[in-house]
């Protein structure tokens, strides 16, 4: 039921002008900040771990606009899953598609980490280009059923679970069919090794250098913004990574722990901070949630 009446609110909100909306996404990020304890912590601890240099008070203002922003991303969801192609790409800007149009038509990796506004970078770039990605199921079926539809609601989308492995994706990359990559969270300690991110020891999962190396395809880092005061999204696309894989899987992948870091140390309020992303420690070392 909580399910049912959450999708209707965010369809009846996806009628209001961006500007109002944000705004009301904003107060509702405030409100989870209030309410979402764990999340909160989990985020707070994240903040202090991850910027040693700054001080409590800045640590709770930078909490406190990253929950704006996630409130904003989940109630502008309804926009992603029902407005018009036209409306979402105006709302979502390209910049740098030269980079994202040389690379067509080959085996090529869209590599997009967590930033709060990654799903409106993937609505865009359905809105043109047929695309793969990874998804995960979600508890709730009715709304496991709902995300799905609104990612694939443009073109002829292909998207499969984390349980089928990396077979589907190795698929599609042959038949030339972009990934879209999302490599920056914690899934235990199969398939990783631990990296620095932000000075700290990470399980970073290697798949990218590896499906890299079997398709032989291309990087193109694609890293979407969320744009203050309702003026939309925009969607950057880096140029293609040379001498990329190199014979080192763990150079290759610290190398997309620092290009993701240096992103999230731009725009430190929309990574997403509320994800357990230390979950997994070195041997010896103690939990930290």
């Amino acid at each position: 039921m909580i399910a049912r009446v959450s999708i209707a609110l965010l369809w009846l909100l996806h009628f209001l002008p961006l500007v109002l909306l944000s705004r009301i996404g904003e107060a509702f990020g405030m409100l989870l900040y209030r309410l979402a304890r764990e999340r909160r912590e989990v985020c707070l601890l994240n903040l202090v771990r991850c910027f040693p240099a700054l001080g409590r008070d800045e640590i709770i203002s930078l909490a406190r606009r990253h929950f704006c922003a996630l409130g904003r991303s989940v109630l502008e969801r309804g926009l992603l899953w029902w407005s018009s192609r036209e409306r979402i790409t105006r709302l979502v800007r390209i910049r740098g598609r030269e980079h994202l149009e040389r690379e067509m038509g080959r085996p090529l990796i869209l590599l997009a980490p967590h930033f709060v506004a990654l799903d409106a970078g993937w609505t865009r770039l359905c809105c043109e280009w047929d695309l793969s990605s990874m998804y995960a199921n979600q508890k709730n079926p009715i709304f496991n059923r709902r995300l799905f539809d609104g990612r694939t609601r443009f073109g002829r989308q292909r998207l499969f679970s984390r349980q089928q492995g990396v077979r589907p994706a190795l698929a599609a990359l042959k038949e030339g069919r972009p990934f879209y990559y999302l490599p920056d969270q914690d899934y235990g300690p199969r398939d990783a090794v631990f990296l620095p991110f932000f000075g700290v020891p990470a399980a970073t999962v290697t798949g990218m250098t590896r499906l890299a190396r079997l398709s032989g395809a291309r990087i193109v880092p694609c890293v979407t913004r969320m744009l203050p005061g309702g003026a939309g999204y925009e969607l950057v696309c880096h140029p293609a990574w040379d001498d990329y894989p190199t014979d080192d899987i763990e150079a290759d992948t610290l190398r997309m722990n620092a290009f993701i870091e240096s992103c999230a140390r731009a725009m430190p309020e929309q990574y997403f901070w509320t994800h357990k992303r230390f979950k997994t420690r070195p041997p010896g070392e103690a939990k930290w949630y």
